[in-house]
């Protein structure tokens, strides 16, 4: 009686489910990270919600990424949801987030008509939503799943941490807001880099078998929306699809696409220097707060510059301010090699590169104060960090 006093009063429902809540306020927000009211198609302001016999897909999109969650119907012998009329709809992407995140009940019941006017319940509230027509979404890609790999999802979240932080913020050059990959044999190598610094990580991968080599250049910012959707769970394994111009990622029940960047990546290996004058090994964390410390005075000057000396067994590290004063501090170097150096360098730069490493110590290579500094983690020589020097002395 009530859903025939629905009709009457709405149309014709084309859509009705009922969801568990916390599945779809976990969906809804692994979508969001795709949404943005920045863009020129109205309708990409808005998540999709799409409901078959064997469950309900959320998709969200923007001009770099799109993300489609799936919520199965039923998942481990436990029941998600259940679907009375499958169909779809497109919904205020800001207004239905906040929305299910404060709903009152476990579990949410969604209509909609024909007249793209939507009915969502939980517990005692209801709202009435306007939504728009699902015809008009657009496509996603279709990526055919000739070129793929596979790689374990805790390793995966620690390259993304390890090299997008160095990408340029900078439009002038595109394809340096990306990071590069380049997949050969078994191996992806990932390299980012603004022209004044570098990181770079290799790891294993488990290639297909049709795969072949590739070079390809990710957005740091869609690479960055995908780390927050990635747990620590390293049992899990992502598994990789690349075009020409798309890479699709696949974990759990979502799958993650975005454009790849136009343009020749430079050759960053002439950048690292195949010999050094000075080699120090040095506490990761002791090193990190000296600077920290220092950059206490160095944020207040433009170019936020600490200056670095060896001096046998010990580093002093020191910065200054003309309005506030100076900073000096000591620290033991465990290891010297070579001759004392006088270097500087941007605390910003060289605190960022540390807080990436999770080793106990890291060695340092000096070629001279204007050469490329090259920091390496004490047991791990897969992960290189790269800072040019700040001419000072």
């Amino acid at each position: 009686m009530q859903e025939t006093q629905e009709m009457n009063q709405r149309g014709t429902l084309v859509l009705k489910f009922m969801v568990l809540k916390d599945k779809l306020s976990e969906a809804v927000n692994q979508v969001m990270k795709s949404v943005s009211n920045k863009t020129t198609l109205p309708i990409l302001t808005g998540i999709k919600l799409t409901a078959t016999h064997e469950g309900i897909t959320l998709t969200g999109s923007n001009s770099d990424i799109s993300i489609k969650s799936f919520i199965p119907k039923e998942e481990e012998g436990s029941e998600n949801a259940i679907i009375d009329i499958p169909g779809s709809i497109v919904l205020p992407s800001r207004l239905f987030s906040e929305l299910v995140r404060k709903l009152p009940d476990d579990e949410v019941f969604i209509n909609a008509d024909n007249r793209l006017t939507a009915v969502i319940r939980s517990g005692s509230s209801e709202f009435n939503l306007n939504g728009m027509d699902p015809e008009e979404y657009p496509n996603l890609p279709v990526i055919t799943e000739k070129e793929s790999c596979s790689i374990r999802k805790d390793l995966l979240k620690d390259v993304i941490k390890q090299t997008v932080f160095s990408v340029s913020v900078s439009e002038t050059r595109p394809v340096l807001t990306g990071v590069k990959w380049t997949i050969q044999d078994n191996t992806l190598t990932c390299i980012a880099t603004d022209s004044h610094r570098l990181a770079q990580r290799t790891i294993p991968i488990e290639h297909g078998p049709s795969a072949t080599n590739q070079e390809l250049v990710i957005p740091g910012t869609s690479l960055s929306e995908f780390s927050k959707i990635l747990d620590d769970d390293g049992e899990e394994t992502v598994e990789m699809i690349m075009t020409e111009n798309q890479i699709l990622f696949k974990v759990n029940h979502v799958q993650f696409y975005s454009r790849l960047l136009d343009g020749n990546y430079p050759d960053t290996s002439r950048l690292i220097p195949s010999e050094s004058k000075t080699t120090i090994t040095i506490s990761t964390k002791e090193l990190y707060r000296a600077i920290e410390r220092a950059s206490l005075l160095a944020k207040e000057e433009k170019n936020n510059v600490v200056k670095l000396v060896t001096e046998g067994d010990q580093a002093e590290i020191s910065s200054q301010s003309l309005e506030l004063g100076r900073v000096f501090e000591t620290i033991p170097i465990d290891k010297f090699e070579g001759e004392n150096q006088r270097i500087s360098f941007s605390a910003k730069f060289m605190m960022e590169a540390l807080s990436r490493i999770d080793a106990q110590s890291v060695r340092i290579h000096f070629v001279g104060p204007m050469r490329p500094i090259i920091i390496r983690p004490i047991g791990d020589e897969h992960i290189l960090m790269l800072i040019l020097p700040v001419r000072t002395f």
